[in-house]
């Protein structure tokens, strides 16, 4: 009971940080700013026909926004590309300035900024390998926000910080995934609440025979 009690323990102290925190504030929502940047269709001085000459293999094109600027991104070979919709200039990839001004456009907090790194293999756990290669821009603050900015396209791929770090490490403890967390295995999980139950069940009648039929009644 002791063994199992260390665990239930750790499911308790998890469970609480997990529940006691608002989950749209983990999830980084409060964090970026959703920006509706309306696209001004006069602004538009290079087609996509102009487009689909210079870059005749492009797919998947599309017309959006890049920090309040219009922009056409398309992708060739499994390779994003980002161009300037006014001017037809290329984007891609996002260089150290650009992320950063990116990064400032998405962060809803302090402008001022800790760290920046360019990610293009191994990923942290906090980022999923598909966004590479990524910019990590680090903010200034208590929680130690975290933007994420694709060096391709300059388009948001995460948002973090602190608080959702702490939770990370609460629900691999909490669901007793003490691997590297990237495949969630229930084996122990299952094994432990076997364990609980018998404990328990054992708890009971170890209470029954040792309390009320070991009971003697009192004699005056």
């Amino acid at each position: 009971m002791l063994f199992i009690g260390v665990q239930f323990v750790i499911w308790s102290v998890t469970g609480t940080y997990m529940v006691f925190l608002n989950i749209d504030y983990i999830h980084g929502n409060s964090l970026v700013v959703n920006h509706q940047t309306a696209i001004d269709a006069n602004s538009i001085e290079y087609s996509q026909s102009e487009l689909l000459l210079q870059y005749p293999n492009a797919n998947n094109l599309k017309l959006g926004t890049f920090i309040d600027t219009a922009v056409y991104s398309f992708s060739v070979d499994d390779k994003q590309y980002v161009i300037d919709a006014r001017s037809g200039k290329m984007l891609s990839p996002i260089n150290k300035a650009t992320a950063i001004s990116a990064a400032k456009h998405y962060y809803s907090g302090s402008p001022y900024i800790d760290d920046i790194t360019l990610i293009n293999e191994n990923p942290p756990f906090e980022l999923r390998a598909s966004a590479l290669p990524a910019w990590r821009v680090d903010f200034e603050g208590m929680s130690a926000p975290t933007i994420y900015v694709s060096a391709e396209t300059g388009q948001l791929v995460g948002k973090r910080h602190q608080f959702w770090r702490i939770f990370d490490w609460m629900f691999r403890f909490h669901v007793m995934d003490y691997d590297d967390g990237s495949d969630i295995d229930n084996s122990w999980l299952f094994i432990l609440a076997i364990l609980g139950m018998i404990a328990t069940i054992s708890g009971i009648f170890l209470t029954y025979y040792h309390v009320f039929k070991s009971s003697k009644p009192v004699s005056f």
